[in-house]
């Protein structure tokens, strides 16, 4: 090697090696409070995002604590994506709260509900606690009806976009080729779907109220003797009762439900129990949100054969 090649490659050598300390661009942090709308974050975007769910299949949304981790990854999120309708209410002000995240705090662009942008089912006429835990804004578990996929999806796109002006392009893209491959997803799924039209079913919570409304399905009984109270012994008797006399199709609970009522109900009436994943997560064929969709359809589907 030359003397001047030398020289050249000596000069070179610290602007190389400070182009290589120099971190990649940084991800887009995003916090969702629930399995599904992480699951969407990484399929709109792909290797530009960094994405936590604050729940896991196996927890109940409605009662989490708000852990001194969670609220580290809420102070450091750029973006917070939950359900809403007061589906996080027991948790989800404490996070941001203490956060001290002005990022994320409602109204700011940091910070989305997904219920606001679909059309909500089960808004009560009156206000009572007596009834249970009932939702003001109406039934937040808007996940199970595919079509309120595709409307967050597209409010979801745009918002990280507008977080992330650098990356909105791929964002649009992503946006665009999720979107195509779940329109025929959902059109398979209607298809296949048919036979469970008109599908008794007693439910654990209720929560199965977009998945009915989408696929024809009728809700006769639930488990819990009001929202959000656990299973009683009389309720469960009377519930057996009314079950013989006037039988479901179907006891259906969900991933973070606990099985003995349902196994009870199932025993004494012989109708079969079906555990439905009910997000991302809930069973080893639910990886991601065609999993979801694509498992709880075959369950179902299963009991009518």
């Amino acid at each position: 090697m030359s003397v001047a090649i030398r020289r050249l490659f000596c000069c070179m050598l610290p602007a190389v090696l400070a182009l290589l300390a120099q971190p990649a661009a940084a991800a887009l942090k995003v916090l969702a409070c629930e399995p599904e709308w992480a699951a969407l974050v990484q399929e709109l975007g792909g290797d530009k995002v960094s994405v936590s769910s604050a729940t896991t299949a196996l927890q109940d949304p409605h009662h989490i604590e708000a852990r001194p981790s969670l609220i580290a990854r809420t102070r450091n999120a750029d973006l917070v994506v939950c359900t809403g309708s007061e589906l996080e209410v027991g948790w989800l002000p404490l996070l941001l709260r203490q956060s001290g995240n002005e990022r994320v705090q409602p109204g700011a662009p940091g910070y989305l509900e997904a219920s606001q942008f679909v059309s909500r089912l089960d808004i009560p006429k009156v206000l009572d606690r007596a009834l249970g835990d009932i939702h003001p804004a109406g039934n937040p578990h808007i996940q199970l009806d595919p079509h309120n996929i595709v409307k967050v999806a597209q409010v979801l796109a745009d918002r990280m976009g507008q977080l992330d002006p650098a990356n909105a392009a791929g964002y649009r893209a992503r946006t665009a080729d999720f979107l195509a491959r779940w329109g025929a997803a959902i059109k398979r799924w209607e298809t296949q779907a048919a036979p469970l039209k008109g599908l008794t079913m007693v439910v654990y919570h209720k929560n199965m109220a977009y998945m009915n409304a989408w696929l024809g399905l009728r809700e006769v009984g639930s488990l819990e003797p009001k929202p959000g109270v656990p299973p009683t012994t009389a309720h469960l008797a009377d519930l057996v009762a009314r079950m013989q006399a006037a039988p479901a199709r179907v006891i259906v609970y969900v991933a973070y439900n606990s099985p003995q009522a349902a196994e009870f109900l199932s025993e004494r009436t012989k109708i079969p129990a079906v555990m439905l994943p009910f997000t991302v997560g809930g069973s080893d064929k639910a990886k991601d949100l065609f999993g979801l969709f694509d498992d709880s359809l075959a369950r179902l589907l299963a009991v009518v054969k």
